[in-house]
């Protein structure tokens, strides 16, 4: 083997690691986006676990992705430990996928009609479909299909030159000598962790083998401890995706290498102890790329038929070995699902978003409501939540403003764009609906402190706002917590009338203070709340607008608004005037 057979290896590994990537990459966007919250909301018993696990692992082509995923879930609150482990198996078992799909790379063609299954045909055709996917579709989709099938053929390339250039290796005594030491097997096993560990893929390690298997050299003696080894070095890129997790992340990184440790360490004593006592004739099998891919099959499918009843036992061990009081039992809090892990899948981010968010419009909401309650019942108690809660959705808003902005920075959908675009515009609207429950939670600690009272009058005009502004809070936040366009549609007219009622009741206070059933200390505190009741029915008008407006692909709302007053649509007209003979002074 020359320089010239290096440099061609070294040039086949490359091309079939980007392949890989590429391929992955690929799969993940045609298909992840959906298996992403599959994975998380189906997985109420093991075997269930294992099974999605196993089967989202096949679709992605990586167990490192499915496993920081998973570690993502646990480490947010979103899964139990116990509910990962069996999803953690599959992915251990989902990953041999690959090396079946490297198999094609084996194919050889003959004469006449067999050359069209050759892996040179199938390579060829699949990369010229590729490419015309990639340049000259204009869909999202077709794009993504297009990096798949071209992944697929620069992987076959790279294999293809991996073999090409290590078959010269058969002819060498040297190489055969050393890579048969290989079958010691905590030699084996090291050299397979180690090699894994460099490059962080079992999928890439285990086509590598197959590669060399071309040389005659790897027989089942060799392979068995390599493959054991492949399988436990995949665990590093787990482990390093829960450096900062909690107790609980942590430990769903660690069972990726318990199960892969304690299945080698279980089928290697069983399989060696019976060659022992009885040499079993496999042992000098010489592997192909079929039986590479086999053999790595069947480890881990034992592998996890052997575990999956002590699941309750790993889950137990891996508690006991690592340990955190300060975490244990702890109830995350909201903002604690926008897991960095989960910036590499949109889905995921945005799902995790929508969940903050709701919780921070329902914050909001309810302490709007909790201050308007002060105006009749204050407490200093009451008045210290108000004030704590709307510190608290502030940080909502701050945490979700960055998350929100990184998670811009990936490849989105169309309809992933319009969620983050809705979050993002109606973001400030919630926050400042909690500020103004602040400002009406003053308000009301300055009637209590000086003992002010209102004319029977005022007092009714001030109960008939509350009760209009109360509703148009309750109709735009479960609007926005279920996406309800229709209610939605509603708040517009009724935010029209509200302001007209501030500007009616404003004058009506100028005519109290003229006739002097008003004083003008009374007459500033009344126009504060009128004026924080108008700012929270437009924030709730900004809202309904965003969901609208972003629904039908565009978003102007000054146009918006302004339609819908000119046109005066008959719904507008219907609702403003149901609300108009409900809320009349």
């Amino acid at each position: 083997m020359d320089v010239t057979n290096v440099i061609e290896l070294i040039s086949g590994v490359a091309l079939f690691l980007f392949g890989m990537t590429l391929m992955g990459d690929g799969l993940k966007k045609v298909a992840g986006s959906k298996l992403e919250l599959v994975l998380y909301r189906l997985t109420s018993s093991a075997w269930k676990g294992i099974l999605l696990g196993t089967g989202v692992t096949a679709v992605i082509q990586s167990s490192s992705a499915t496993s920081v995923m998973v570690v993502g879930f646990v480490n947010s609150g979103m899964m139990k430990f116990r509910q990962a482990i069996g999803i953690i198996m599959g992915a251990i078992l989902g990953t041999s996928v690959t090396g079946w799909i490297i198999c094609l790379s084996s194919l050889q063609g003959g004469g006449g009609w067999i050359k069209l299954i050759s892996t040179t045909t199938i390579t060829g055709v699949v990369a010229v479909i590729g490419i015309i996917l990639r340049m000259f579709s204009k869909k999202p989709s077709r794009n993504h299909v297009g990096d798949i099938l071209m992944g697929f053929a620069v992987l076959m390339f790279g294999m293809s030159a991996m073999s090409g250039a290590v078959s010269p290796l058969r002819e060498s005594e040297e190489f055969i000598r050393i890579f048969t030491s290989f079958s010691q097997p905590v030699l084996g096993i090291l050299v397979g962790a180690l090699f894994t560990c460099a490059i962080q893929s079992a999928s890439a390690a285990v086509g590598i083998l197959q590669a060399l298997a071309v040389t005659g050299a790897v027989d089942f003696a060799v392979a068995l401890p390599i493959v054991m080894g492949i399988a436990i070095g995949a665990a590093l890129p787990v482990l390093l995706s829960a450096l900062g997790a909690n107790a609980h992340g942590k430990r769903t990184a660690f069972v990726y290498l318990l199960i892969d440790v304690l299945g080698a360490v279980i089928l290697g004593i069983i399989f060696y102890g019976v060659n022992a006592i009885h040499p079993l004739p496999i042992m000098n099998h010489t592997m192909t790329a079929v039986s590479v891919a086999a053999l790595n099959t069947v480890f881990r499918l034992l592998t996890v038929l052997v575990l999956t009843p002590f699941i309750g036992l790993l889950e137990k061990l891996a508690c006991l070995i690592i340990r955190d009081k300060e975490d244990s039992g702890k109830t995350l809090p909201d903002m604690e699902r926008l897991e960095e892990r989960f910036l590499n899948h949109p889905t995921l981010a945005i799902e995790q978003c929508r969940n903050v968010i709701n919780s921070m419009a329902e914050k909001a909401r309810d302490n709007l409501l909790d201050s308007l309650d002060l105006l009749k019942n204050f407490s200093d108690e009451k008045f210290a939540k108000v004030r704590e809660d709307e510190d608290e959705v502030d940080r909502y808003e701050d945490s979700l403003g960055t998350y929100l902005v990184k998670v811009t920075s990936v490849e989105l959908t169309e309809t992933q764009n319009e969620d983050v675009s809705k979050f993002l515009h109606t973001l400030s609207d919630i926050e400042r609906i909690s500020d103004h429950a602040l400002n009406i939670a003053e308000t009301a600690q300055e009637i209590h402190d000086k003992s002010m009272s209102f004319s029977p009058v005022a007092s009714h005009e001030i109960a008939v706002m509350q009760a209009a502004v109360t509703e148009i809070l309750n109709l735009t936040i479960c609007a926005f917590v279920q996406n309800d366009l229709e209610k939605a549609a509603r708040v517009e007219p009724l935010e029209e009338l509200i302001d007209y009622l501030c500007d009616e009741l404003k004058l009506h206070h100028v005519d109290r203070l003229q006739k002097g059933t008003c004083t003008l200390n009374q007459g500033f505190v009344f126009n504060d709340l009128l004026t924080n009741f108008e700012r929270v029915s437009d924030h709730c008008s900004n809202i309904a607008v965003a969901m609208i407006e972003l629904e039908s692909d565009s978003f102007d709302t000054h146009e918006y608004l302004s339609s819908i007053k000119e046109m005066k649509q008959a719904s507008f007209n219907e609702y403003f005037e149901e609300y108009r003979k409900k809320y009349a002074i």
